[in-house]
């Protein structure tokens, strides 16, 4: 019989907008079955789901309801969702490799997180650029570049959740930050 410890300090929260790709993260890291659709606002509450880490360790992670511009205000449920992440000590930005603008994303989201509660920003940040089996190594480094330019001290990991890039160090990346 496996004994899995749960880390003490807390939960990480998926936060990124509609079809981001965070009920898919959940199910590829955890035995979580969420529901999984290519339409907004699949997920209308918060899953949950256990990270088997290695040499029996693991962590909690909370896939959470899309965030959109204005959710601070309400728009979309925004106030239901967004009081889920205060629950949670790390944020994992999970953001599309398909979005327009990766760092106006990233800001879109953080200053929703702002204006609900500027006390989120206190929390550990992780960003993942997910569904990176659909670019390429030129689209892969301009997308580095820029997160690196405009986003000071934030660690990035490039996964697909579909093809099992980058789970692994995203893993290791999320539990470094936990025990940090």
């Amino acid at each position: 019989m496996q004994i899995y410890l749960l880390f003490k300090s807390g939960f990480i929260s998926i936060v990124g907008c509609p079809n981001a790709g965070k009920s898919t993260l959940l199910a590829a890291l955890t035995s979580a079955k969420p529901k999984i659709a290519d339409y907004e606002f699949t997920t209308l509450k918060p899953n949950l789901g256990i990270v088997h880490y290695r040499d029996y360790r693991s962590f909690v992670m909370a896939d959470i309801p899309g965030i959109i511009e204005g959710a601070a205000e309400g728009k979309g449920l925004g106030h239901r969702f967004l009081r889920h992440i205060e629950r949670n000590s790390v944020l994992l930005f999970l953001i599309s490799s398909q979005s327009e603008e990766i760092v106006d994303q990233y800001n879109i989201l953080l200053n929703e997180l702002k204006q609900y509660n500027p006390e989120l920003l206190d929390k550990q940040r992780i960003i993942a650029i997910s569904k990176s089996d659909l670019i390429d190594d030129k689209v892969r480094l301009k997308i580095k570049k820029d997160i690196s330019k405009k986003i000071k001290n934030i660690p990035f990991e490039f996964i697909s959740s579909v093809s099992n890039i980058g789970l692994v160090e995203i893993k290791d990346l999320l539990w470094k930050v936990l025990n940090e």
